[in-house]
């Protein structure tokens, strides 16, 4: 995989949506599909409650909104985390909500540099459907280059997408597994990592064994993804590619997609802890480690 099959950039989906010419420039991601992207926008963030709201205002024309946590999770559990993977039965009807059709390009987008978005990407790849990215700096991006939004709700022609469920994540052994025979990245903000604050779960720290790798670090300051050469240096550091399988958690398992997806980028297939911290805290008999 390579970074114009996990993102576009702003120009290059206007182009698709018929709201601006390409540039003469080559644009990541460019789109062959002749009719344009199923547009998601998965306004989300923890703690806050109004993407639906905050859609309805503005959102790129034609987009879609995806709640998060009624369509890209199940039911949140002590046993399964806050955010488990949804019933494939539940994602379908969603997906096909959203417009979804087998073989359409799908662009997912919100206001947070992608780290929630990210959750769809990874779903709709582990879902079967292959051809989704992620809009480059997301809705700021969008309006600072100038291009246009709309208000209300959009209610997409039904797709037909079937979910397929593939691999791609592990359990809280494997990842107790992954953190010694390979690589096992904590995507939370390093004083969660290190346990000096958690305001969530039920006990602050870390997966023993896993090395600290904070989803911001992915992000320039504007909230496009670092360039390539940058990205392979920051994993580089936290020893990717290396010994072993590379997995990643943080939370719920939601911000650790957006690190699947910039590893991605640089041509590392990483897996996903979906239950992440929110499952392992919650489970006595896991031992906890704090510190850097």
């Amino acid at each position: 995989m390579s970074r114009a099959d996990v993102l576009v950039d702003v120009a290059g989906l206007a182009a698709a949506l018929g709201l601006a010419d390409a540039p003469g420039e080559q644009v990541a991601g460019a789109f062959d599909d002749v009719e344009p992207p199923v547009v998601l926008d998965v306004r989300w963030a923890l703690g806050q409650t109004d993407g639906r709201e905050r859609y309805l205002e503005a959102h790129v024309p034609g987009a879609v909104f995806v709640d998060l946590e009624t369509e890209l999770a199940g039911p949140p559990s002590a046993a399964e985390g806050r955010h488990p993977l949804p019933d494939p039965a539940v994602l379908e009807a969603a997906a096909r909500r959203w417009g979804v059709r087998a073989g359409a390009s799908v662009v997912v987008y919100d206001a947070v540099g992608g780290t929630s978005a990210a959750r769809a990407w990874w779903l709709l790849r582990w879902a079967g459907h292959t051809d989704v990215r992620l809009l480059d700096g997301g809705l700021a991006a969008w309006e600072r280059a100038g291009l246009p939004v709309e208000d209300g709700e959009v209610r997409a022609e039904p797709g037909d997408l079937t979910v397929t469920p593939s691999g791609g994540t592990v359990d809280a052994d494997d990842a107790a597994r992954l953190a010694s025979s390979g690589v096992l990245l904590d995507a939370r903000a390093g004083e969660r990592y290190r346990g000096e604050v958690e305001p969530v779960d039920p006990r602050a720290g870390h997966v023993p064994g896993a090395v600290s790798a904070p989803t911001s670090d992915n992000l320039t300051a504007d909230g496009t993804f670092l360039p390539d050469d940058a990205l392979r240096a920051r994993f580089a550091a936290l020893g990717v590619p290396g010994r072993g399988e590379v997995g990643v958690y943080c939370g719920s398992g939601v911000t650790a997609a957006h690190e699947v997806a910039a590893l991605a980028i640089v041509g590392v297939d990483a897996v996903l802890y979906a239950g992440s911290w929110s499952q392992w805290s919650n489970d006595p008999d896991r031992p906890v480690a704090t510190g850097a």
